[in-house]
């Protein structure tokens, strides 16, 4: 019998950087379609750069199985797409002068508790994100792609580890044959 050489994948469901990289998506569609006019360049550009932070986590945790470079190399678009959105939204708040909360202002503290929340979903945040102020509103989100960048950064050192350790799938293929040859003779 021999040992599975693709591990198991495509568990991206269960990663806290999706998780909140799907916050920043749902959050970005309302910010852009409240604040952002419709018709510019930049409403497009920002629900695809959150887009793309989404997704390719997703595609990064699909090819995981067989390409171990393939999956950092896409964890890290999605957080660079992130760090694109993050410059999108700092741009919003210096052209219409509003300051970006400190790590001391009293609602980066709640948003801190409130990250915290397991299971932390869209509702979750829902007060900040669909206030009728769009500083509160943009600088919520900007907490949270700050929050999803921190976890794709982790995640990116794990992956670099693991692959470190483990190698990619021509290695684990090679292990699995001849430990294959090994047990049969």
């Amino acid at each position: 019998m021999h040992r599975p050489f693709i591990p198991r994948h495509g568990g991206y469901k269960n990663l806290l950087s999706y998780q909140k990289a799907e916050i920043v998506y749902d959050a970005t569609v309302y910010f852009c379609n409240r604040f952002i006019d419709k018709r510019s360049r930049t409403h497009d550009q920002m629900i695809q750069a959150a887009r793309s932070g989404k997704q390719n986590i997703i595609e990064g945790s699909m090819a995981s199985a067989t390409s171990k470079e393939m999956e950092i190399k896409l964890t890290n678009v999605a957080r660079a797409s992130l760090e694109e959105l993050l410059a999108d939204y700092r741009d919003f708040l210096r052209l219409h002068g509003i300051v970006e909360w400190s790590k001391e202002h009293a609602y980066a503290r709640r948003l801190r508790e409130l990250n915290r929340t397991p299971n932390a979903s869209y509702a979750t945040f829902r007060k900040g994100i669909e206030h009728s102020d769009s500083a509160i509103c943009a600088n919520v989100i900007v907490g949270l792609i700050r929050v999803a960048s921190y976890l794709l950064d982790q995640q990116i050192r794990q992956l670099e580890q693991a692959f470190v350790r483990e190698g990619g799938l021509r290695e684990r293929m090679t292990r699995a044959r001849l430990a294959e040859r090994r047990d049969t003779s």
